[in-house]
């Protein structure tokens, strides 16, 4: 029952976004940003997708389960900072650029040679997240369908990519309009239930009021607050949350829409975090039983509440894996392979290979969450790769025009990189849990590395940049030819050196 309520329900919206289709209008503009036409509301929406789906309420109740409420919590925090943090500083410059993907602005800003790792580094770090996505309706299918772990994955791809290819930032639009209305509905149908049938608890050492999860090395707290770092800084050169921005109707309501999307995941993810604390009370052994909102929704809630608060969690991840698949599929075409630059954005050549290109990042996704079956700790793992690589570069290459330079940018993302992955191999955990992918026995590190490893990448990243542009001479911003889609955008200061 449960499981066929939340295949109508994710129907019904999925047609909506089919629906929207139509306003695509065999246009590459429309298909990858609306036209730039979205309103406040919808872009507010849009961006606090990225919590409100499988990766930030499941993992967030996972990890909250496993090691208490701040380990869990600081899933929608980190992701909130963000945006605050966007909204502040980055949404309105980045919305006046008039680009179209975030690495036209490392090649507008660095040139070619910046461009293309910056977009290699972006498409693999989301692949990432898109198999975060994957594995939560992997699991899903696994325990209300019956459907094997790994086959449910596969049955998982096409949904995905039937529904993004269909009408690009249109239908991410349309359905994340639905989605946010009945995640709203969700958590406090869930938040009121628990609390009027078992009330609220947290076993000893894991509530909100233990600070030690915040202080202790031994609680947890150096993960906790790489985890935070990760996300508030890591997410700002996501590339999915750039493209909603770029699709805003104007800089203001870029701002604007990032303060919203904040206040929307805060109100709606935090009480997740008190529930699943709850639900470890009530299930006892069953807590090992697979993700524990699943659980509790399949073992003891009523089976209205259970279809309404999946549906969401299910919506929100196709939301976001389209939002990822759409954004990574344009930065290969325009930025790897270069179709629909030089020309106008309206080709059918261009969304025609944005639309093939969303199969192999797919396929990658699927092969990571077969690899790692986890949902917060992908999500980290994303936001954690891209802060080591990129967003110095990203930062100081918008804020500190006169100094930075091809190389000072190219030395942050190969140290960055080199450090980060080289921990991550040697590192026997990741944010707490096995690392099953890349993981080299060795006797050099153990577990007490694992969090740290956050704060030494970006460390290194930062001062290979500082020492080389310091090294430099200072440099003069330079004219340079742009696209035809941004000639119209006035050129900013210290473009390609």
């Amino acid at each position: 029952m449960i499981i066929a309520g939340v295949a109508l329900f994710v129907l019904a919206l999925l047609m909506a976004g089919v629906y929207a289709a139509r306003k695509v209008q065999g246009s590459s503009h429309n298909y990858l940003l609306a036209g730039r036409t979205l309103a406040v509301p919808v872009v507010a929406i849009l961006l606090a997708s990225q919590a409100i789906d499988s990766n930030g309420i499941l993992g967030n109740t996972d990890l909250s389960a496993a090691f208490g409420f701040w380990a869990g919590a600081a899933l929608p925090i980190g992701l909130a900072l963000c945006l605050i943090i966007a909204g502040l500083f980055f949404a309105k410059p980045m919305r006046e650029y008039q680009i179209v993907t975030l690495p036209d602005f490392f090649e507008r800003r660095f040139g070619r040679s910046i461009e293309i790792p910056a977009a290699i580094l972006t498409v693999l770090a989301f692949g990432i997240l898109v198999a975060g996505n994957l594995v939560a309706l992997g699991f899903l299918l696994d325990r209300f369908a019956g459907i094997p772990y790994t086959a449910a994955i596969l049955i998982a791809i096409p949904i995905v990519i039937c529904y993004t290819i269909a009408g690009g930032m249109f239908s991410s639009s349309y359905v994340g309009i639905g989605m946010i209305v009945v995640n709203i509905v969700g958590m406090l149908a869930l938040f009121g239930w628990m609390v009027t049938t078992y009330g609220l608890s947290a076993p000893a050492g894991l509530g909100p009021l233990d600070l030690s999860q915040l202080t202790s090395a031994d609680e947890g707290a150096v993960i906790n607050w790489a985890t935070i770092v990760a996300l508030a800084l890591g997410n700002l050169v996501a590339i999915d949350l750039m493209q909603r921005i770029f699709a805003s109707k104007c800089p203001r309501t870029a701002q604007k829409a990032c303060f919203g999307g904040a206040a929307l995941i805060l109100a709606i993810c935090i009480p997740f975090s008190l529930v699943a604390l709850t639900a470890v009370t009530i299930l006892g052994d069953e807590v090992a039983n697979g993700p524990i909102l699943y659980t509790l929704l399949s073992d003891y809630a009523p089976p209205v509440l259970a279809i309404i608060v999946l549906s969401g969690i299910v919506t929100a991840s196709l939301t976001t894996a389209s939002g990822v698949l759409l954004s990574c599929s344009a930065v290969i075409t325009r930025n790897i392979l270069q179709l629909g630059r030089t020309a106008s954005l309206d080709t059918a050549h261009a969304m025609t290979a944005t639309r093939i290109a969303m199969i192999p990042m797919a396929l990658l996704g699927a092969f990571v969450a077969l690899r790692i079956p986890q949902t917060g700790i992908l999500l980290t793992l994303t936001f954690d790769l891209l802060l080591a690589g990129l967003v110095v570069p990203f930062i100081l290459g918008l804020y500190w025009t006169s100094r930075g330079t091809v190389s000072a940018a190219m030395a942050a993302i190969v140290t960055g990189v080199v450090v980060r992955v080289g921990l991550f191999v040697l590192t026997p955990t990741i944010y707490g849990v096995d690392n099953t992918l890349l993981y080299l026995d060795n006797g050099l590190l153990t577990a007490a590395m694992d969090g740290w490893s956050t704060f030494l990448a970006a460390g290194a990243s930062l001062a290979a940049y500082l020492v080389v542009a310091l090294a430099s001479k200072p440099v003069a911003p330079a004219s340079q030819p742009v696209d035809a889609v941004v000639a119209a955008a006035p050129e900013p200061v210290g473009a390609r050196v």
